[in-house]
This record gives C-alpha cells, structure tokens and sequence, in this order.
C-alpha cells in the first residue's frame, strides 16, 4: 500500500506559527477603549450570524494548512505508474558456443584472414553490435536470451537500457563453463516463451526476435520447428550470421536460413564487423508499435496534491469577501 511521508517535517509547523505571531501583533496593536451600550435598552431578540458568514476565514485556514503540509515536500514511498512508448518488443538471442571465440573476420578460402594482435572475437564483436543496437532502440522493452548446450534467460524484456548493457558486459564465454554447443532451436523457443509471458494479457503484438549466431545447429530443438512456432504468434525473427560464408554451404544451415525467410523475416550474413554493424542498422529500421508498462516509481512527489487545493481555497475565499453577505461591518 502507497505511504506518504515527509521529508522535513520540521517546515511543518513554520506556517501555523508565523500565522499565530501575526495574530498576537496585531492583537497587541488593537486601540483600547471603553464604551457604555444601551442596545440591551431594545426590546428586540438577539440577533445570531450565520456561520456560514465564517466561510472565507474557513477557507484561509484550510489553505494555510494545505501550504504548510507542501512546504514539508511529502513524497510516496512506493507507487506504481504506466509507462508509455511507441516500440517493439525484442528478445536478443546470444550464441555462446566455443566457435564463437574465434577471430573475427572475413575468410579466403579456407584460410582466415591474418590475425593481429589487437583482432577481436566474434563474442566481443557481437556484443559491441549489440549494445549499440540497445542505446539506439529507445522505446522498445528488451531482453537477452544466450544459449550453447542449453538456452538461459540473463534478462527479462525491460525499458530499463542501462540494466540490459550491465548484463551484455557480464555475458562472456566463462559464465557457461562445460557448454560449446549450439542450440539455437532452444535459444529461439526460450525466446518465444519469454515474449509470450511477459506480454500475456497486454494486447500487445508487435513482438521481434534477433538471434545473433555463428554456425549450425548441432543440439537441442530443431530451429526450423522453434522459428514455425514463434511465426504462428506473429513474431518476427531476424537472424544475423556472424562469419557464416563456410557455414552457409551445409543443407541445415540452408533449411534454417530458408525457414527464416518464409515466415516474414530476414537472414543477414555478416563476414567483418563492419558488415555486421551494417546488419544491426538495417533491423534497428523496424516498424514501431505501442507499448504500455507498468514502473515501480519510489519517493515520486506529490506536494502538488496540497498546493493545488491550497491555490483554490485562496482563490475561493479571495472571491467570498468581495460578497457584500460575507463582509464583516462590525
């Protein structure tokens, strides 16, 4: 339940009582005299004052207490709110097999191109895509998913940018000890349940999956079933193939590139990291959609909740005693 608290509640006290100096002063102020009446002379009932007539004095009261409650800045402790953007869904998906530490670059032949001492991997050129490809997707909700022998979830779908760039830079090729396989049927099925839980009940459809891999499958599900599955949900799956020009002449590999291909998305083989940079940009071109989250929100200030009434009550009993009715004559 949502707590209200404040911050200084030292300030609390500090209107009520300049208030009540003023009152003293001008107490003190007042002229003394003595009078002598004769009205108990008239023979006439006593005559009471509606207290309604006390409706502007009311008034300043009430907003001098609304003031003095704002002053104090009162916060929520916890709160939940909606956050609103126009993006996708998208479930990164990150292959942590063994090829996977292998140079990055472009092949001749048979050979690899000429390693230099400062050549990265495909690893840590993939995740360089990969973050920079997070920083620009603004207003979609992401997660990662990264597989070898099995598929583990590292983050659920989050706006939260920094937090899944925290993740990505954990992700290394020690975090799954034991594991060099590739089972990117499991890691596009983990994929698929992930979007399907966390958008369960939303109404929201405009679901991406981006697998980033670099060979054949060769454990766990059948890609070709797990990408069919994902496609009957009207996801839309990308895959980029990191270093995939030998890969690409196996039949699996073309039965998954083809299955890709058939049910609304795209395949992108990407030999250098500048050709892998390039396929990052043209999926980050995807058609937006509307998303709606609900956000933990702590210590979010609410003094407008005083001051606004605060302002009304002044303003009501400003405007009450221009009303010759609440005019005090006496």
């Amino acid at each position: 339940m949502d707590t209200v608290f404040l911050r200084h509640p030292d300030l609390f006290w500090a209107l009520p009582a300049a208030l009540a100096v003023i009152l003293v002063w001008r107490r003190l102020r007042r002229r003394r005299s003595v009078a002598w009446t004769t009205v108990r002379w008239l023979n006439q009932p006593l005559y009471h004052p509606s207290a309604v007539r006390h409706l502007p004095a009311v008034c300043l009261l009430a907003a001098l207490a609304c003031i003095s409650v704002a002053l104090t800045d009162p916060v929520l402790s916890y709160s939940e709110g909606r956050m609103e953007a126009r993006g996708l869904d998208i479930a990164l998906v990150l292959d942590l097999s063994d090829s996977m530490q292998d140079t990055m670059g472009p092949l001749y032949g048979k050979f690899l191109a000429p390693v230099t001492t400062d050549a990265k991997t495909r690893l840590a050129t993939t995740k360089e895509v990969m973050k920079a490809f997070i920083v620009k997707r603004r207003d979609d909700r992401l997660g990662l998913v990264v597989f070898s022998n099995n598929a583990y979830l590292v983050s659920p779908l989050t706006f939260d940018r920094d937090y899944l760039l925290h993740y990505v830079d954990m992700v290394d090729e020690k975090i799954l000890r034991g594991e060099g396989m590739t089972a990117i049927g499991d890691g596009i099925a983990l994929a698929n349940s992930l979007l399907l839980k966390q958008s369960k009940n939303s109404g929201r459809h405009q679901q991406v999956i981006v697998v980033f891999t670099d060979g054949e499958s060769n454990m766990g599900r059948d890609p070709v079933q797990a990408i069919a599955e994902a496609a009957e949900r009207g996801v839309k799956l990308y895959m980029v193939g990191v270093v995939m020009a030998v890969q690409m002449q196996k039949p699996a590999v073309q039965q998954v590139v083809t299955a890709v291909h058939r049910h609304g998305g795209r395949f992108y083989n990407a030999e250098t990291e500048g050709e892998l940079h390039a396929a990052s940009a043209t999926i980050d071109r995807l058609e937006k959609g509307f998303l709606t989250n609900k956000v933990s929100i702590r210590n979010a200030p609410v003094f407008q909740w005083f001051a606004l009434p605060a302002l009304i009550l002044l303003v009501l009993g400003a405007g009450l005693r221009a009303v010759p009715y609440f005019v005090d004559v006496t």
